[in-house]
């Protein structure tokens, strides 16, 4: 039980700190009202998901170590689902309506699809 935890804290941690990094390189080259890091975060964090899973499925008994540390860990650190229901909450009350809803929608339908297609690619690691 501690490994486990120790796992999920390390890669928590590390997804965290990607996170961070994800939007300062954002921030730093894209001003727009649209929260492109959270975006990008999400779809790359949800692609990743897949891969993991995929890979680890394929290679790995079901609760080995690395679905610990990189899927529950990492991903767990790294995606933002709680900063992308405040982000479109704060952008509806702007009046950004159009925005939100294209942020809503272009993140539920390519992350879903971003988890199929890393599952898809793992097929071939």
């Amino acid at each position: 039980m501690i490994k486990t935890i120790l796992l999920v804290g390390l890669g928590g941690a590390f997804g965290s700190v990607f996170r961070y990094l994800t939007h300062w390189l954002t921030t730093k080259y894209f001003q727009s009202s649209f929260p492109l890091s959270t975006f990008l975060v999400n779809v790359i964090g949800s692609l990743l998901i897949g891969l993991f899973i995929g890979y680890i499925g394929k290679y790995f008994p079901e609760n080995h170590p690395l679905k610990f540390l990189l899927i529950i860990g990492f991903c767990g650190g790294f995606t933002t689902f709680s900063s992308f229901a405040l982000e479109n909450y704060n952008l509806l009350q702007n009046n950004q309506q159009i925005t939100a809803y294209f942020y809503m929608a272009g993140s539920i339908i390519l992350t879903i699809s971003a988890v199929g297609f890393g599952n898809y690619l793992a097929k071939y690691i």
